[in-house]
């Protein structure tokens, strides 16, 4: 099936609960509710609903693909994609949510020489990178808080890495035999930056509340530890904290300002861990119609 067919195979109709077809340039629904694929690529969801209050900028989105291009977080990107060959067929369906520009689930479709892959994210300028990320890869514009307009039991593969975690639909779109992988930060993540930047410091319990938060719908299955450590010029150090959540609390000129002092090259850790989740049988339930909120609070952050 080329790749260009999984958006009408996968998705589903955001304002009823019918399939969606490919046609002339959009996808459309039997209720003829039409969403336009754009020029770029990706096809757009989110009628009537605004852009996530998180959701990157072009200035993030340039600096993440700046900072992933040079290849700093490489080790990261084939750790997912040897994981990717263990957890899932070659032919596998994967889903990212928050896929940002494509750049993990475009190392996890190298490894697995037939699988399609589609990222979710609501960020306009990422869904751009993400719909050119990889020859198999389709984006769709979306808040993953909410539920998604995603067929039930669809995938095989669904990849989370720094991304807002909706354990409910998670389980609701994987296969009974399909797995979850969550990339998280530990304590040590960027630990060098945090008083010379001024990084917050990464919750040592956030492991544990991750595992609390998909319990319901998920059994943990194992974690694979990553730490390295990175040389950076100032360039990339700035790079590397406006392409995060900090950038949309730290002024350009007092970030630039901040990293002038620091010796070149600056030596940070990057240390993740990587989660490997089963879904739980019988827990799956009704299928929803994908236009109903989903409070954060459903979902935990």
């Amino acid at each position: 099936m080329p790749s260009d067919r999984l958006l009408s195979s996968v998705l589903t109709c955001p304002l009823c609960p019918a399939g969606l077809e490919h046609s002339r340039g959009a996808l459309r629904c039997a209720g003829r509710h039409t969403f336009d694929i754009a020029r770029h690529g990706y096809v757009s969801l989110l009628t009537g609903h605004r852009r996530a209050p998180s959701a990157d900028s072009r200035d993030m989105v340039r600096c993440r693909a700046a900072f992933l291009g040079a290849g700093h977080y490489d080790p990261l990107a084939r750790t997912l994609a040897d994981l990717a060959t263990e957890l899932a067929p070659p032919d596998a369906t994967v889903l990212d949510a928050g896929a940002g520009t494509g750049h993990y689930l475009a190392a996890v479709l190298n490894a697995l020489p037939r699988a399609l892959g589609l990222g979710l994210d609501s960020s306009v300028p990422a869904l751009r990178a993400a719909a050119r990320a990889h020859p198999r890869a389709e984006a769709a514009a979306w808040d993953v808080w909410r539920p998604w307009p995603v067929r039930t039991g669809c995938a095989d593969l669904v990849l989370n890495v720094f991304a807002p975690r909706n354990g409910p639909e998670f389980h609701r779109v994987l296969g009974p035999d399909g797995a979850l992988l969550v990339v998280t930060p530990t304590g040590r993540h960027l630990r060098e930056l945090r008083a010379s930047v001024g990084l917050l410091a990464v919750d040592p319990g956030k492991e544990e509340r991750l595992r609390r938060t998909l319990a319901a719908h998920f059994r943990h299955e194992r974690a694979e530890s990553l730490e390295y450590a990175m040389r950076l010029t100032a360039e990339e150090v700035v790079a590397l904290v406006a392409m995060s959540p900090a950038a949309h609390h730290v002024d350009a000129a007092e970030l630039r300002g901040r990293v002038a002092g620091l010796a070149a090259p600056v030596r940070v850790t990057a240390s993740f861990v990587a989660s490997v989740y089963r879904p739980r049988p019988n827990r799956r339930g009704p299928v929803r119609p994908c236009a109903a909120a989903v409070p954060p609070s459903a979902c935990g952050p």
